[in-house]
């Protein structure tokens, strides 16, 4: 079995990354500590918004699935989403970035 950092490392580790590159990251929700899933709100500005989940693919790589579809869509339909997902797994982390270039400073490759 893969070793795996624990979420609010790989959080922790965003969220200095971000700093050093400009990027604002904000944790809106702490789930788990120590396994808590991960969702990403992706805010391009005038572009819209992008929700990524945190998966893993056939060969457990570890990868993201663009939960709200293949463009950015409204800020609203995000929350939304985020809301929905919450209410089912209260241990979500979720992690906004602010990034016109839609960059997540994540491990995994977005499908």
């Amino acid at each position: 079995m893969e070793a795996r950092l624990k979420t609010h490392m790989q959080v922790g580790a965003a969220v200095r990354a971000g700093a050093v590159q400009g990027i604002t990251v904000t944790v809106a929700h702490k789930g788990e500590p120590d396994s808590g899933a991960l969702l990403l709100k992706l805010n391009q500005g005038p572009k819209g918004c992008t929700v990524l989940s945190q998966m893993r693919d056939l060969n457990g790589e570890l990868v993201w699935m663009r939960a709200t579809g293949a463009e950015p869509v409204p800020e609203s339909e995000c929350d939304a989403y985020i809301e929905k997902s919450l209410r089912r797994d209260p241990d979500l982390w979720v992690v906004e970035i602010e990034d016109r270039e839609g960059r997540h400073l994540f491990d995994g490759r977005v499908l």
